[in-house]
């Protein structure tokens, strides 16, 4: 039996240690997804469009959501994972006992500032976040509260913009299907 590649162990450890907080999450979409399917997939958005291989980017992006969404602190984070890790879970968490337009606002101001690789994880957020929206909105979502999503979503990825091509591209063409589907404008 061969022994598990050292980066792979840790990003699986990672999944394991995501789905064990998600375990009771649901996405907000007419589907009820479990949560933890959105991080796996922010992390596969990384790997397979964004050509990331750097094992830390891939475990924070898999726990890109574990401090606000769950009982982990940022303490909890590095602990497991180590410095690195909890400093990019740190730059993409919004604080959540802020109002969410505070928090969105806040996203927006701070997204040029952000390490490149924060601004990665942050983009195959959106990417994830619009794709969603096109698939499996939320049932009380009105087609207006998605296009202000659209805009809100694309402000931040302007601020994060320079960093991965591949991924700011696949975001562009990930928001005008969006758009398209919901006011048919290109």
């Amino acid at each position: 039996m061969s022994e598990v590649p050292e980066p792979a162990a840790a990003l699986l450890k990672a999944l394991h240690y995501a789905a064990d907080l998600h375990k009771d999450g649901r996405r907000k979409g007419k589907a009820g997804e479990p949560y933890v399917n959105h991080v796996i997939e922010v992390a596969e958005l990384l790997a397979r469009v964004g050509d990331v291989h750097d094992v830390a980017i891939l475990q924070a992006a898999v726990l890109h959501d574990v401090v606000e969404d769950t009982e982990a602190s940022f303490e909890d984070v590095e602990r497991a994972f180590g410095p690195e890790v909890r400093r990019i879970v740190e730059e993409v968490s919004d604080d959540k006992t802020l109002p969410r337009e505070e928090r969105k606002r806040l996203q927006v101001e701070k997204a040029p500032a952000l390490s490149a690789a924060a601004k990665m994880v942050k983009i195959a957020d959106k990417i994830s976040n619009v794709c969603a929206l096109m698939h499996s909105p939320p049932s009380e979502w009105t087609d207006e509260r998605r296009l202000e999503y659209l805009v809100w979503s694309a402000r931040v990825v302007d601020g994060c913009r320079g960093c991965n091509p591949r991924l700011e591209s696949y975001y562009d063409k990930a928001l005008a299907q969006c758009r398209t589907l919901l006011d048919g404008t290109p």
